[in-house]
């Protein structure tokens, strides 16, 4: 379920900029890993929020959403947790300013769907950012200053 059609996607990864990972690794061979990757390819800002790792990509790595520094503006956040810990995710998310909220293929969680869609933020679940962004062909973003 999304709150957005292909055409609202198109829009969305065509506007943000900015983009806080939660559960991003540090390990290359996770999918994790290789979708930020993809995403700093297509020069995105990947902000990484693992509470394990110091740094993920290049970036400082937060424990949390809330941890992130306010000047940093996130346009999305990513998630890559399971769908039982997505809840105090989307919680932190819409404290912070209500970004646009992804859960990656896989990642359900009905209760905090709705949450946020009644805060009128758009949400993705259970699709692959990198995915949609290939099958989309967004171009590429401009690289913050």
């Amino acid at each position: 379920m999304s709150s957005v059609d292909d055409a609202g996607m198109r829009e969305l990864l065509g506007r943000i900029r900015t983009i806080a990972v939660v559960g991003l690794s540090d390990k290359p061979e996770r999918d994790s890993n290789e979708v930020a990757r993809y995403l700093k390819a297509q020069g995105y800002r990947v902000i990484p929020v693992n509470p394990s790792v110091p740094t993920v990509l290049g970036e400082r790595s937060y424990p949390s959403l809330t941890a992130i520094p306010p000047e940093i503006s996130i346009d999305l956040v990513d998630v890559f947790r399971r769908s039982d810990q997505v809840g105090p995710v989307v919680e932190e998310a819409l404290a912070r300013g209500r970004p646009a909220i992804w859960l990656q293929l896989g990642v359900e969680n009905p209760e905090a769907v709705k949450k946020a869609g009644a805060a009128g933020v758009p949400f993705v679940e259970n699709l692959c950012i990198m995915q949609q962004h290939r099958r989309l062909k967004v171009p590429p973003a401009v690289a913050p200053g």
